[in-house]
C-alpha cells in the first residue's frame, strides 16, 4: 500500500503503524493528522476512497465524520454563551418556549451539552423521512418527555443531540446550525469541514462502508444484543428512530441536511486543525475552554451501555478503560465518531490529532485502530 502524504522523521514509527493498517485486506481508506504546538508533523493518507477500490484516497477527500462533529457544534454554542446569546444555566425554554412540554421546563442548555437532559431518544416511531425534516424532529423533540429525571445521570444521545443543540443555535445565531459552525470555526480556521455539504463537493466524498467478521469488544456486543432483540428499548431508539438513521450515510440528503451531532463532513486535516485552535485560544476564552473541558457527567451510560465520562459535547479520557482512552495523557479530550474516526486534543502534549477512516469498526466509544496511532504518537513525543 503506497502511503502519500509527509511526516516529520521522528514520526517515522507512526507512519508504520499507519502503514499497517492496511495489512487487514478490509481496510479501504484513512488518513491521519498531528499537530504539535501548532505545527503539523503528520499529514498521510492512504487506500480508496469508493467502495470498488478504483478511485485512489486523495489529500483532500472528504468523509463522514459522524460524532466528531458533537465538538463543533458545542464549541459554536460556548461561543455565543460568551457573546451573552446564550445561558449555560437558564432553560433552554426561555429561548425555545415549546420545549418546555412534558416536564422540560427547567432542561439548561448545558444539561444537552453534558448528556443529562434525558433526552436521547424519541418514543414513538417516527417515518424514515423525519429524519431530512427538520421541523418534524425538533416539533418530536420539544413534545418528548424526558426518559429519566433531567440532571440525574447520563445518557449519551448520538442523534437528538443534533437537533437539541442544532436548534438552540439555530434560534440563537439566527442561521443553520451548520452555516454557523462554518461561520464561527470552519471558515476563519480554513477547515475544510462541512455540516450541510454542497452538491458540488460530492465527488470529494469517500463512500463509507463497515469491515466484516469483527464483532467489536464486550461493550459493543452488550449494544448489539439489545439493540437486536429489544426494539423499543431507548438505547435502540436512539440509533434507530428514525429507522433510516443506520442506513443513510452514503445518500445524498444525509450529506446535504446540517445534523450537527452526526453528519459533519471533513478530513483528519480538518480535525487536528480544529483542537490545535481549541489549544491555543483561538476558538474559546480560557473560562469557556474549562467549561467544554471539565468533567460534567461520569459513570454508566444509560443509553451506551458501558461507562462513558463527558465534558460540554466532548468525551473525556478515562485512562483505565481499554474502551475509553485516547491512548496519551489523562487530560486528553475530544470526540470519537462512530465506526474509526476521531478527533482529539492532549493539552500536557499540545497535540492535536485526527484520524478518519471509511471502512467502519464495530466499537461503542475508542476504536483500536485510532488507539494504536495515538499511543505510537504519544512514544515518539517521549
Amino acid at each position: 500500500m503506497q502511503i502519500q502524504g509527509y511526516f516529520d522523521l521522528r514520526f517515522e514509527a507512526v507512519k508504520e503503524v499507519f502503514a499497517s493498517l492496511f495489512d487487514n485486506s478490509q481496510e479501504r481508506g484513512a488518513a491521519l493528522c498531528v499537530q504539535v504546538g501548532g505545527e503539523t508533523l503528520v499529514d498521510l493518507w492512504a487506500g480508496s476512497a469508493d467502495k470498488d477500490g478504483a478511485e485512489a484516497w486523495q489529500s483532500d477527500t472528504l468523509v463522514n465524520l459522524f460524532s466528531c462533529t458533537k465538538t463543533f457544534a458545542a464549541v459554536a454554542a460556548l461561543q455565543l454563551v460568551g457573546e451573552g446569546k446564550l445561558d449555560l444555566d437558564a432553560p433552554v425554554a426561555l429561548l425555545w418556549p415549546e420545549f418546555a412540554a412534558a416536564g422540560k421546563e427547567r432542561i439548561t442548555l448545558r444539561q444537552l451539552l453534558s448528556h443529562r437532559a434525558g433526552l436521547p431518544a424519541l418514543r414513538e416511531l417516527l417515518p424514515a423521512e423525519a429524519l431530512y425534516d427538520w421541523q418534524a424532529m425538533t416539533r418530536a423533540l420539544a413534545a418528548e418527555q424526558p426518559w429519566w429525571t433531567p440532571g440525574e445521570g447520563h445518557g449519551y444521545a448520538p442523534m437528538t443531540y443534533g437537533w437539541l443543540i442544532g436548534e438552540v443555535l439555530r434560534r440563537a445565531d439566527g442561521r443553520g446550525p451548520g452555516e454557523s459552525i462554518a461561520a464561527r470555526i470552519a471558515q476563519p480556521l480554513g477547515l475544510d469541514l462541512h455540516v450541510g455539504l454542497a452538491d458540488s463537493e460530492f465527488p470529494r466524498v469517500a463512500h463509507v462502508s463497515r469491515g466484516k467478521g469483527n464483532l467489536g469488544d464486550a461493550a459493543a456486543q452488550r449494544l448489539l444484543k439489545v439493540m437486536m432483540s429489544e426494539p423499543t428499548a431507548m438505547t435502540t431508539r436512539a440509533f434507530a428512530n428514525p429507522p433510516s438513521i443506520m442506513t443513510s450515510t452514503n445518500k445524498p440528503e444525509w450529506r446535504r441536511m446540517q445534523q450537527p451531532a452526526a453528519n459533519g463532513h471533513g478530513n483528519a486535516r480538518a480535525l487536528a486543525g480544529f483542537y490545535a485552535a481549541l489549544l491555543d485560544g483561538r476558538l474559546l476564552e480560557a473560562e469557556l475552554l474549562n467549561e467544554l473541558t471539565r468533567e460534567h457527567s461520569v459513570g454508566e451510560d444509560k443509553t451506551l451501555l458501558t461507562r462513558t465520562r463527558f465534558g460540554l459535547g466532548c468525551m473525556l479520557d478515562q485512562p483505565e478503560l481499554a474502551n475509553a482512552t485516547y491512548a496519551v495523557g489523562p487530560k486528553a479530550f475530544g470526540h470519537p465518531g462512530a465506526g474509526g474516526s476521531i478527533g482529539f486534543a492532549d493539552p500536557e502534549r499540545e497535540l492535536a490529532f485526527g484520524f478518519v477512516t471509511n471502512t467502519l469498526g464495530p466499537y461503542v466509544l475508542m476504536d483500536p485502530r485510532a488507539q494504536q496511532l495515538a499511543a505510537t504518537v504519544k512514544a515518539c513525543l517521549g
